[in-house]
C-alpha cells in the first residue's frame, strides 16, 4: 500500500473504492483492520498531542477526509489520488462487503437505529445491532459497550463518537473488540440518519465542504481555527524540508 506523508501523518494513496477493495481483501484473508479518515483538524491535533498522534497511527489504514490534506500533499509534491470522505468510504463498504454484518456506535439516542433503519433500505446492509454514543467516559463503561458489541457478531463497528474521543476510545479498546474491522466516522451517522445534509455539490467540488458545516453550525468556530493554523504550519514545514534539501 503505497502512501503519503503528510505532516507526519502516512496516507494511503488510495481512491474511495480502491481503499473498499483493500478492506474487503484483508477482512477475507482474516486480517483485522483498523480505519480512520483524518482531515486537517485531526492531522493539527497530532501535531500538539503525540498522545493523540500515537492512537491515529495505531490505525492500520489511514484516508485523507479533508481538502485541505490533500492540498498540502499536492504542494509538498508528492499528491494524493483524491479526498477520501469518511461518510462516502462507510457508504463504500455498505456495497463492498455485502454478506457482513454491521454495527453502528454514536449518536443521539435514536440516531444510530434511524441511520440502521436507512441504510438497511438502500442497501439490504444486515445490522448485528446499535447503540447511542451517549455513554460515560470510563473504563467499566466502556468495557459494557464492548461486551454489547461483542456478543453482537458483528463484522464491521462504525464508531461514529467524533474526534478525538472516537480515535483514542478505537486505540484503548481495539484489542478487545472481536469484529474484524473498526472504522471511526465521526458524525457520519447523523448523515445516515438524514439528521444532517451533506453540503451542496458545488461546494464539496470546490473544496468548501467545511465553510458550509460553519454556516450550518456556527459553533464549529473553535474547531475550524485548527484550519489556517494547520495551513501556515504546513506551508513552514514544507519551506524549511525543501531548504535541507
Amino acid at each position: 500500500m503505497e502512501t503519503v506523508n503528510v505532516r507526519g501523518i502516512p496516507f494511503a494513496n488510495l481512491t474511495k473504492e480502491s481503499a473498499a477493495a483493500l478492506v474487503k481483501e484483508r477482512l477475507d484473508s482474516g486480517m483485522p483492520t483498523t480505519v480512520f479518515t483524518p482531515n486537517s483538524e485531526i492531522v493539527q491535533d497530532c501535531a500538539e498531542n503525540e498522545e493523540f498522534r500515537r492512537a491515529v497511527l495505531s490505525a492500520d489504514i489511514l484516508l485523507p477526509d479533508g481538502i485541505g490534506v490533500v492540498k498540502a500533499a499536492k504542494i509538498a509534491g508528492t499528491p494524493l489520488r483524491e479526498k477520501v470522505a469518511g461518510v462516502e468510504f462507510g457508504e463504500e463498504l455498505f456495497r463492498t462487503l455485502p454478506g457482513r454484518s454491521f454495527y453502528i456506535l454514536g449518536g443521539k439516542p435514536g440516531v444510530a437505529e434511524d441511520a440502521c433503519a436507512n441504510i438497511g433500505k438502500k442497501y439490504g446492509v444486515r445490522f448485528a445491532g446499535c447503540r447511542d454514543g451517549y455513554f460515560e467516559k470510563t473504563k467499566d463503561a466502556s468495557d459494557a459497550v464492548v461486551e454489547e458489541i461483542n456478543s453482537s457478531g458483528a463484522d464491521a463497528l462504525y464508531v461514529c463518537l467524533g474526534s478525538p474521543y472516537q480515535e483514542t476510545w478505537v486505540y484503548e479498546n481495539r484489542s478487545a473488540i472481536s469484529a474484524p474491522l473498526v472504522i471511526a466516522l465521526g458524525g457520519s451517522v447523523d448523515v445516515y440518519a438524514g439528521k444532517v445534509k451533506r453540503a451542496p455539490k458545488i461546494f464539496i467540488k470546490l473544496g468548501l465542504e467545511w465553510l458550509w458545516r460553519l454556516i450550518r453550525q456556527p459553533s464549529r468556530i473553535g474547531r475550524m481555527m485548527k484550519l489556517p493554523k494547520f495551513y501556515f504550519e504546513t506551508k513552514r514545514e514544507i519551506k524549511q524540508s525543501k531548504k535541507k534539501k
